[in-house]
Order: C-alpha cells, then structure tokens, then sequence
C-alpha cells in the first residue's frame, strides 16, 4: 500500500493583478446647435503587487502603469495621465506580535510620453521620457497596525532626481526666454539631483471599503535637511467600484506641493469608466 503525501502549499506569497482599459468618445454633427466639440480619449492601467509574508520577515513589491490621451476634433492625441510607479520594501518585525518593523525601501516614480504645458501659447516641452524621474531610498521605522495601513518614518532618506532630457531649459529659453520654469529644481545642464531629508513620512492605505469598491492612497512628505520650509507633498488617490464582471468605474485624483516645480498646489481629476480584469 503506497500513501500519496500531498505537498504543502506555500502560503507566504500573496500576488494579485489587474488589467483596465478606458475608452469614451464623442461625436457632433455640424447641425448640433447643443455645443460641443468632436474628441475621444484612451486610458489604460496595469498594476500588480506581491507580498512575502513569513514569522517576523515581510517584503512588498507594487508596480503601478498609467497612461491616459486624448484627442478634440483634428488636434493629435494629448497626453492626460502618466504615471510609472514602483516600490519595493522589506520590513522585519521589532518583535513577533509588534505593529513595529524596521524596514528597508527602494521607491521609482516616473512618465513614459513627452509632456507639454499648453497653458503657454508656444507650448514648450516641460516634461518627457524619464524626464523627471525619481529614486527614493529610505530606511526607518514602519507602523503596522492594520493590514491595509501602514507608516513608514525615514529619517535621513535619500532621493535623487533624473532628467532623462537635461535641455529643457534649452527648448523653454529658445521658444520663450522669460517664461518661467525651474526645471525640477536641477541645476541649468544638468541631469541629476541629489538630495538628503531630515525626514520622509510615507502612508499607504488599501481597502475594500464595500463589496467590489476599492479605495486606495499613498501621501509622501519629503522635508529637504536644505530648505525645511519647502517641504515636498504628493496623495496619490483612487476608488474604483466594479460592477457586472468586468467593469469598472475608476476615480482617480492626484495632489502635488512642490516648490522645485512650482510653488503652487498641483491637482489633476479623473473619472473613467471602462474593463478592468483582475487575477
């Protein structure tokens, strides 16, 4: 008599995935006397996230893709949404039942598509492919006290800032040489900057907060030990509410206070309705 011994399933990785497509379109005879301009926008979206679980031992990786156009009338396609994100951090408990874990981060934030600022009439290039980047590296103390929050304290974190394209500068002062811009706060033909903070504060909340709505955020405070009065805030924000079996309806909104892009409060809104499949 043989006894088959079933292998134990390892439960200390949890991954998940999503995929979205976004599409709305609108179109307008020359007779329409209601107003309105023919456009049709495009959005797409992938995230995945996998997290190592085990005794005292936890290490997250997330990777977030979006990347949002649209077009009115005859205008080619303008970029609306650009976001390249990821963030790997291993915390270890400070004891078996704490909420506390020492922890260690790497963090990546960047675009993919060459940006604009159209509210200038000659429409100079202020942005484009890892133009900026960021690279954030942090070690520090982590509260825990929920699976879907945490807070992570860094004192001394590192950040450095990456021009993929170091002649901005050059293509703003040809096409307008008093417009303003400060270029990410590198320095004139340069392309990178290197900073250290006195401290970086990160929370990140993660939830279904009803039965197929998700809200999640991620606030970051960078205080540069140069200039503690310009400290750096981002809320990365988005509630998503899933309806028959795959679709969704997405809302999503970003804040920025960065006085190395402007000094002042950056929002973009989005509400966006598409397919979204999950696995």
């Amino acid at each position: 008599m043989s006894i088959a011994q079933e292998a134990v399933k390892d439960t200390s990785w949890k991954k998940s995935s999503q995929f979205g497509l976004n599409l709305s379109q609108g179109t307008f005879s020359g007779s329409w006397q209601g107003g309105g301009i023919n456009n049709i926008s495009l959005g797409v979206y992938f995230n995945t996230k996998a997290e190592y679980t085990k005794d005292r031992d936890n290490w997250v990786n997330d990777f977030q893709f979006q990347l949002g156009a649209i077009s009115n009338k005859e205008d080619a396609f303008l970029k609306s949404l650009d976001r390249l994100f990821f963030d790997s951090k291993y915390g270890r408990k400070l004891g078996t039942n704490s909420k506390w874990l020492f922890f260690a981060n790497l963090n990546f934030l960047s675009q993919i598509a060459n940006g604009r600022d159209y509210k200038d009439a000659r429409r100079p290039f202020i942005s484009g492919f890892f133009t900026p980047a960021y690279i954030t590296e942090a070690i520090g103390l982590e509260w825990k006290p929920q699976k879907y929050f945490n807070m992570q304290f860094s004192p001394g974190a590192v950040r450095q800032t990456i021009l993929g394209n170091k002649n901005l500068y050059l293509d703003v002062d040809r096409l307008n040489p008093e417009y303003k811009f400060s270029n990410y706060g590198v320095d004139r033909g340069k392309a990178l900057r290197n900073e250290v903070a006195l401290m970086q504060l990160v929370m990140n909340f993660d939830k279904d907060i009803a039965k197929d709505v998700n809200f999640k955020w991620r606030y970051q405070a960078f205080a540069n030990i140069k200039d503690l009065a310009a400290i750096d805030n981002r809320l990365d924000a988005q509630l998503t509410a899933k309806f028959a079996k795959y679709f969704n309806v997405n809302l999503g909104l970003i804040a920025i206070y960065d006085q190395d892009q402007i000094a002042k409060m950056q929002i973009a809104q989005s509400i966006n309705f598409g397919f979204l499949y999950k696995w």
